[in-house]
């Protein structure tokens, strides 16, 4: 039994100048923009702030029940006032109303 690796035993592949030396990373807006953002302090303050805020918990998270039946109650409301809404509606254009 032999103690090389099975990758020892795969043909050397020869692979073309452009993936063994890329080039840079282009100098694109996007990228000066994030240098000058994290050149002044304030920015970069504030980047780190909203980044912090975006990726908080939301109360929806935490309280996964109370979420839900809380929306359950709004969409009911919401719904049930749709309905009554296009019954009350239809009632008038039935007696002429509208």
């Amino acid at each position: 039994m032999s103690t090389l690796s099975s990758f020892d035993n795969r043909p050397r592949v020869d692979l073309p100048d452009w993936m063994r030396n890329p080039e840079p990373p282009r100098r694109t807006l996007g990228r000066r923009l994030s240098d000058l953002v994290d050149g002044i302090p304030a920015l970069r303050t504030g980047r780190r702030a909203l980044w912090r805020w975006r990726d908080r918990s939301r109360f929806s998270e935490r309280h996964q029940v109370v979420s839900a039946i809380v929306w359950f109650v709004v969409v009911a409301v919401v719904a049930t006032l749709l309905v009554a809404g296009t019954l009350y509606l239809f009632g008038k254009l039935r007696r002429g109303e509208l």
